[in-house]
């Protein structure tokens, strides 16, 4: 699957995206307040867009919904449908979030509808995400599509999409700890926020998940009615060397590995295939799917770094990754991915991170630093909410993990090229540190 960047537009149109975002950001105290009023209030001005979507696949979950979006787009697409997303955060261009009918937004484009979207608000209180979900359904609902997937912000319950009364279809990806402050302090509390975007007759996919987790979703999924379709009972997953075996009652498939590395995406594709199967209205056969796997491109996520400038500032034969993961469970999964790999080819890790601080360094690079030969903590170029990464490192070698500090993510390469043996590196924290990556590397989205 292919995702087009925006054609190449005026630097102006470009700072004034940014602009009109920086006025958003002054429409309320907080960037994050976790309420439906001001969304629905605002969708209500704009003539209710969130009720003229085409039909809706609404995914929340703590890992793994970018991910399952881009292998239901891969799916669809390989099928010859016409398939719009809404999703969050961005790579590398804010436009990424607005793919309308199998294309990014134009800044222009998207310019033109927040100004329209800011006009009907008229300077009222609200955050920036909701604005911004509510010039999402705008242009959704004005953009014909066979379906719109469409990703949860933060949590479930009071996040700015769970607006949408009668969607196709729920999905609810692994739940971990993340964002706690918002959400709650333990598993239970995070998924009974994650599963209020269950609705009455609705089917909701729901992926493997902790015994806790689980429990709760269950609960929430039948107090409202819901049609509960969840792995391990109505749907199982086999992985093998070459793929998966997905099954339930209404057949067995054999698939391909999902196009996309680490044994959790095969719990990611596992989890799109269900969804697939539970949309009625919409049916995709065999083949389409197992295209759609081999075809599906989500950048950042436990990404190979190609060759280019970032990679050449280390000795030829370095392997390089990539992954945007920031949680617990994020960097559990990463550990996996990297011992997969590692069974094959041996190398000596070197972990590089950045995370915004609000992100727990301990609890991401909890299985990570028991792989890792040096683990170095580097700020967040551009970002203000970034850790200081010496306090980063000095914190984490007070729990005997040996980890250092540098001033850049160029440095902390820098400080590896003198060191005789190839080693592999794990570049993570943030999409932020991810998105430097890549553009430091020269290779567009």
């Amino acid at each position: 699957m292919s995702t087009p960047s925006p054609a190449n537009e005026p630097v102006a149109t470009a700072a004034s995206l940014q602009d009109i975002l920086a006025r958003f950001d002054r429409y309320h105290p907080s960037r994050i307040d976790l309420t439906l009023d001001r969304t629905i209030r605002l969708l209500a001005a704009l003539g209710a867009p969130h009720e003229t979507l085409p039909p809706v696949v609404h995914v929340a979950g703590t890992n793994g919904k970018g991910s399952t979006i881009a292998i239901l787009r891969a799916i669809y697409e390989a099928a010859g449908l016409v398939v719009s997303s809404y999703t969050s955060p961005h790579l590398i261009d804010f436009t990424e979030r607005i793919v309308l009918a199998g294309q990014i937004i134009s800044t222009a484009s998207l310019c033109d509808l927040l100004i329209e979207v800011d006009a009907v608000n008229g300077g009222q209180t609200i955050t920036e995400f909701e604005i911004v979900t509510a010039a999402a359904f705008l242009a959704l609902a004005r953009t014909p599509a066979d379906i719109v997937l469409l990703e949860t912000g933060l949590g479930g319950r009071f996040d700015a999409t769970n607006v949408v009364d009668k969607p196709m279809a729920t999905v609810i990806t692994p739940i971990s700890l993340d964002h706690e402050a918002f959400l709650g302090t333990d598993l239970a509390s995070i998924a009974g926020e994650k599963a209020a975007i269950q609705k009455a007759g609705v089917p909701s996919v729901i992926a493997p998940q902790a015994t806790e987790a689980l429990r709760v979703i269950e609960r929430s999924g039948e107090e409202v009615g819901a049609n509960l379709f969840r792995a391990g009972q109505e749907w199982t997953l086999e992985p093998h060397d070459d793929g998966f075996t997905y099954r339930s009652q209404n057949g067995t498939l054999t698939l391909p590995l999902p196009a996309l590395d680490g044994p959790h995406q095969i719990v990611n594709a596992a989890t799109a295939v269900a969804c697939v199967e539970q949309c009625a209205g919409i049916t995709v056969a065999g083949p389409a799917i197992a295209l759609g796997l081999t075809q599906v491109r989500w950048p950042g996520r436990f990404e190979h770094l190609s060759d280019g400038p970032l990679r050449k500032r280390l000795p030829p034969g370095w392997d390089v990754w990539l992954d945007a993961g920031h949680n617990g469970a994020a960097g559990d999964a990463l550990a996996a991915a990297l011992r997969q790999i590692n069974a094959n080819q041996p190398l000596p890790l070197h972990v590089i991170f950045g995370m915004l601080d609000d992100k727990g360094p301990k609890a991401f690079l909890r299985s990570l630093s028991a792989l890792a030969t040096s683990v170095t903590a580097v700020p967040l170029a551009d970002e203000a909410r970034s850790h200081d990464p010496r306090a980063c490192a000095e914190n984490l070698a007070s729990d005997g993990v040996a980890a250092h500090w540098a001033p850049s993510l160029e440095a902390a390469l820098d400080g590896l090229k003198n060191r005789q043996e190839r080693a592999r590196v794990l570049i993570c924290g943030s999409h932020v540190i991810v998105a430097d990556a890549l553009r430091g590397n020269a290779r567009p989205l």
